[in-house]
């Protein structure tokens, strides 16, 4: 029997990167998947699939609707090939996962391929298509993810009622494209085949999209997105979803309690994803879950059986692939006698559509329930240069800092490249900077941060320079 210092379940950003730490650390380490790639949902069939269609459903768009003003005449009638399209993401998928088989290679990770399950608290159990395998170790880490969440009356079945996953490999472009929720996944996935030719309409329970960010940025969104002709039907409770051979009939109720119809050829179902630890067998090894199907953890990740933790989607918390891959470094770090420890206040936010929205920090909502004092400086992308020149003009940049002290306390944007803009904010908070701090750091003319400074600026005494 193998044994190890370190095993892990599953291989996704927090599985993976935890790997890869204990390795460099020292420790003798081996990694569990199901699955025959490496990398989990966000390499095979989330951020990195997503993004791809994303920017090739970019420039479809751009050179549909764009390039004419930019002095680019193309000649004839531009196409999509869906075929084409599809095939790019999962040759940037397999590349993505390839560099992965690369890291653990590099790194001597031992990599199992097949279903671990707890055999008691140090053995794990690894079923193989051709046979099974017991593996010893010191200490476990679950990473084992999560899965998309459906409603209970629901049939998914993965043709016309679909889930991120099969939304990711369509054969054809929606004529109509019903979208149950208005979240990340949602959204993204919406304005892909939006801009390929689908009508697309997003059904949502809550009287806004995004509702977990600040309330300014889920305005925003809307009004671009309904600008892009997507339609929203915001507090409405879906109650049916019925498939009638290539038709999808959805009825919902309206905040008045009247019943809306909706007709579509294809339905995706994004409601949220929920923590998977189906076949995962915790009971062997006396893990307890939460009511939720979560891994319960302490401050150190740490679940009440003290050799095993469990990181990432699996645990309380933001469902983000860095905040798992913080995770993962955490508890190798941790297994290695050190002491380091994550803000979870400063794991940033993200959704890709186009204008990107991004967030770190407090909301205005979040401090107006706790009482604090704070002020707000916020400035236009349509107010740089840079913004008109590539034009993309919509968004803004929205600092909230403290009233007495200037600390930031949060950032929220919506513009082109926040995404990585954030950053900047995450930066300054993270060393506890003032908005005058930002407001008086040197920012390149002309670009998309300038933004940034301008909004410190505008809460710092409504100091901005350029409205």
């Amino acid at each position: 029997m193998n044994q190890y210092d370190v095993a892990i379940i599953g291989s996704g950003p927090g599985g993976y990167v935890a790997a890869i730490r204990c390795a460099q650390l020292g420790m003798k380490t081996a990694i569990i998947e199901k699955y025959s790639t490496l990398g989990g949902t966000c390499l095979n069939v989330g951020c990195i699939p997503s993004k791809a269609l994303l920017d090739s459903s970019h420039h479809y768009e751009d050179a549909v609707k764009h390039f004419e003003e930019h002095g680019i005449d193309i000649p004839g009638e531009i196409k999509v090939n869906l075929e084409q399209m599809i095939a790019r993401k999962q040759g940037v998928v397999d590349q993505t996962t390839k560099g992965i088989d690369f890291l653990m290679s590099k790194n001597k990770i031992d990599v199992y391929h097949g279903v671990g399950s707890f055999k008691d608290a140090t053995h794990i159990h690894i079923g193989k298509e051709d046979g099974e395998e017991t593996i010893e170790a010191k200490n476990i880490i679950i990473a084992t993810g999560s899965k998309p969440s459906s409603l209970p009356f629901i049939k998914i079945d993965k043709e016309r009622v679909i889930t991120s996953t099969e939304a990711l490999k369509l054969k054809e472009v929606p004529k109509h494209l019903i979208v149950i929720g208005g979240g990340v996944i949602g959204l993204e996935l919406g304005q892909v085949y939006k801009r390929l030719g689908a009508d697309v309409t997003i059904v949502e329970y809550m009287d806004r999209i995004i509702p977990g960010m600040d309330g300014a940025l889920s305005k925003e969104l809307t009004k671009v997105m309904k600008k892009q002709k997507v339609k929203f039907n915001l507090s409405h409770k879906v109650k049916s979803v019925e498939r009638k051979g290539d038709e999808v009939i959805v009825k919902a109720d309206d905040k008045k309690g009247n019943e809306v119809t909706l007709t579509g050829d294809y339905c995706l179902v994004s409601v949220g994803r929920k923590p998977y630890t189906e076949g995962l067998n915790a009971e062997a090894a006396g893990v307890k879950l939460d009511d939720r199907g979560r891994v319960e953890v302490n401050e150190h990740l740490q679940t009440n059986v003290p050799n095993i933790y469990a990181i990432g989607d699996v645990v309380k918390g933001a469902m983000l692939a860095h905040k798992a891959e913080e995770e993962g470094t955490m508890v190798a770090e941790i297994l290695a006698g050190q002491k380091p420890h994550i803000d979870y206040n400063l794991i940033p936010g993200v959704v890709y559509t186009w204008p990107e929205v991004a967030a770190v920090g407090k909301t205005e909502e979040q401090l107006k329930e706790e009482g604090v004092a704070y002020k707000v400086g916020q400035f236009p992308m349509r107010a740089l240069g840079r913004a008109r020149a590539s034009m993309d003009i919509d968004g803004f940049v929205k600092i909230l800092a403290d009233k007495n002290t200037d600390e930031v306390l949060g950032v929220h944007m919506i513009g082109a490249r926040c995404a990585d803009l954030i950053a900047e904010g995450v930066t300054a908070m993270e060393f506890r900077a003032s908005a005058e701090d930002i407001s008086r750091m040197s920012h390149a003319h002309p670009t998309f941060a300038e933004a940034v400074k301008e909004a410190a600026l505008a809460a710092t005494d409504d100091r901005a320079l350029h409205v």
